[in-house]
Order: C-alpha cells, then sequence, then structure tokens
C-alpha cells in the first residue's frame, strides 16, 4: 500500500496552452459539470463537447471549467497498463482538436482529509444558508490526507472536497516517466 498520494492538477503556467471550457452537448447545451466529481459511473446521453478559449498548445492531460479531468488516449492507454481500476473513461470531443479525448471520471470518494495537518479547514454552519451542506467543507487550504484510510485506492476524490482529483504517488511516476504533458502534482 503506498503512503504517498499528490494532488493531480493541470499546469496553467504552461507556455501559450489551451483552456477548456465548461462541458456541453452536441447541441451547445451545458451539461451538469458537478456530474462528474461525484465518485459515481455515468451514462451520458449523446455527445460531450470542450469548447476552447483561448485556444492553443493541446496538454494529454487537462481540466476543463470545474476541474474536469480530460484526457488524450495516451493517458487513458497507461492507466490501463497499470491495472487503475475505480475509474471511467467517457469519451470526449475538444473543439478543433483532434482526439480521441476522454473525461476521467473517478469513481471513489473517500473520507481521508487530515483535519489536523491541513493549514486551515472550514465547515459549512447552518446559518450559512445551505442546509443540504451543513458538516462539508466550506474552505479547505493545505490540503493533507490520512494514507491511511485510502484503503489501497490509486485515483479518487475526498469526501466533502470532491473538485480535487487524487493519485498514488505510482501513477505520478508513471505519468511522468511517460513524459505526459500537462500534470503537476502537489504531495497531499
Amino acid at each position: 500500500m503506498t503512503s504517498r498520494f499528490y494532488e493531480l492538477r493541470d499546469d496553467l503556467y504552461h507556455p501559450g496552452r489551451w483552456h477548456l471550457r465548461s462541458p456541453v452537448d452536441e447541441h451547445g447545451q451545458k451539461i451538469n459539470p458537478w456530474q462528474f466529481t461525484e465518485g459515481r459511473q455515468l451514462d451520458p446521453q449523446g455527445s460531450i463537447r470542450f469548447p476552447v478559449k483561448p485556444d492553443g498548445v493541446e496538454l494529454e492531460f487537462t481540466q476543463s471549467s470545474f476541474s474536469i479531468p480530460v484526457l488524450h488516449r495516451r493517458v487513458v492507454q497507461l492507466f490501463e497498463r497499470l491495472g487503475i481500476q475505480d475509474v471511467q473513461f467517457l469519451p470526449a470531443e475538444v473543439q478543433g482538436h483532434a482526439g480521441p479525448w476522454f473525461i476521467l471520471n473517478a469513481l471513489r470518494v473517500i473520507r481521508c482529509i487530515d483535519e489536523t495537518r491541513c493549514r486551515e479547514v472550514r465547515h459549512f454552519k447552518p446559518e450559512d444558508g445551505q442546509p443540504e451542506r451543513v458538516g462539508e467543507y466550506r474552505v479547505v487550504s493545505g490540503l493533507r490526507i490520512d494514507p491511511t484510510k485510502a484503503g489501497g485506492a490509486r485515483v479518487f476524490r475526498p469526501w466533502g472536497w470532491r473538485m480535487v482529483l487524487l493519485v498514488s504517488d505510482d501513477i505520478k511516476q508513471a505519468l511522468e516517466r511517460e513524459g505526459i504533458t500537462g500534470p503537476v502534482f502537489t504531495e497531499v
């Protein structure tokens, strides 16, 4: 079992990089972006497309608006060779860029945030006016997790702070070894 995990983000400072916007369907209608952070199997109806603005250099790992991970086929093939479980790859299109492209849908959400080691943690309270979110995280800075709670997971989202995608050390090393463009890692 690995004891090192990393937040996986895309390199916002990559020179001339593209920026993917919120997903839309084949008719240009917005698709609910939060469904890709819920940790459940999805069965999308129709195609998923990502507008690009500004256009620029493709990244093999990137995140659209709302932190949706979008991967080139090369990344999907690497995950398959590594035998990564608990993920779903949803076909997607990126405006003006040949693919194939995929959304990485992490299927596990794990209660693992180590609040005592984070720089700051605040929870939603009843007075915040969002009763459905009371007890969830409102702020997490300096994210740290308890790796013993990962239970062998290699790709997952932390419960209560699902916009973050976490990966194990072996995945980080494989992405670096393969020379995949776009990923940036922060140890958690």
